[in-house]
């Protein structure tokens, strides 16, 4: 079981420091949203600067995931807008690619992302955006992970389904799981949403949650038990499992400290229930 932390969570650290602390807790990677503030993909020299952070990530020993859930990089005013259900997607459909290309640079496990919140006749919408970025990863020999989100087009595991079978079932194109999601709105028991997903798991975000109500909680804090679910993660699944807590920048070090003993301690309770 190989653990990361997600940089939405470190919004108020410079890249690199947020990098070192990961790091320094004992993390095996981090989920990196490229952000303002983290890798900002519309700044001048790129290249260079994932470069940097490619250098970085090697020095830290840091497995990474590529995430591109920026809340005002794209508009300052509309929270992640455009997403691919708008009459105009271009700058969505422009920073998947740049993120699919430092994804490629970085050695990325996965780069994710969704689909955004449209009506049921935005679908051809949605598989037309989503098969552009498709086509562009595989020239790029990158797989895409893509997540259902509470609300969105893509809901839950059946759309995500859905839209793999309408884009032909492409072999880089999977999933990615929330945890927290899966208690939040999904029929199955958490664990079985693990097992039910096995064969297309290429990602993995792991938080706590209610069910019905789609807030992000540290563990504990929750419902879910998690020594089942992280037994069938290590099961059927060897990617990086992720802390996704992204409102809780205002004490990341502590947060991402307790979150990592949480897990390592349901880890091996699994392991002793076993």
């Amino acid at each position: 079981m190989r653990f990361g932390y997600g940089t939405n969570g470190f919004g108020n650290h410079r890249l690199p420091e947020a990098l070192a602390v990961i790091a320094d807790l004992g993390y095996d990677g981090v989920a990196l949203t490229l952000d303002t503030n983290h890798l900002d993909p519309f700044e001048s020299g790129l290249a260079h600067r994932t470069a940097e952070v490619a250098a970085e990530l090697g020095r830290r020993n840091l497995a990474v995931v590529i995430e591109t859930g920026a809340r005002y990089l794209l508009d300052p005013w509309r929270k992640h807008s455009p997403t691919l259900m708008d009459d105009h997607p271009e700058k969505r459909l422009e920073y998947l690619r740049r993120a699919v290309r430092v994804g490629a640079e970085l050695g990325a496990e996965a780069v994710s992302f969704w689909a955004g919140i449209g009506s049921p006749e935005h679908w051809d919408r949605l598989v037309d955006g989503t098969g552009q970025i498709v086509e562009f990863a595989q020239k790029h020999r990158v797989t895409l992970g893509f997540e259902p989100e509470p609300g969105m087009l893509v809901n839950d595991i059946a759309d995500w389904r859905r839209l793999h079978a309408d884009l032909g079932q492409p072999k880089n194109f999977g999933i990615t799981l929330d945890i927290g999601h899966c208690r939040c709105l999904e029929d199955l028991p958490v664990a079985d949403c693990v097992t039910a997903v096995a064969d297309h798991l290429v990602n993995v975000q792991i938080d706590d949650m209610r069910r019905g109500v789609h807030e992000h909680l540290e563990f504990g804090t929750g419902e879910i038990d998690f020594p089942p679910v992280l037994a069938a993660l290590s099961a059927n699944y060897r990617g990086l499992v992720s802390v996704e807590l992204p409102r809780h920048s205002h004490a990341a070090p502590t947060i991402a400290a307790q979150s990592l003993d949480f897990l390592r301690n349901a880890a091996k309770e699994a392991g002793d229930r076993s």
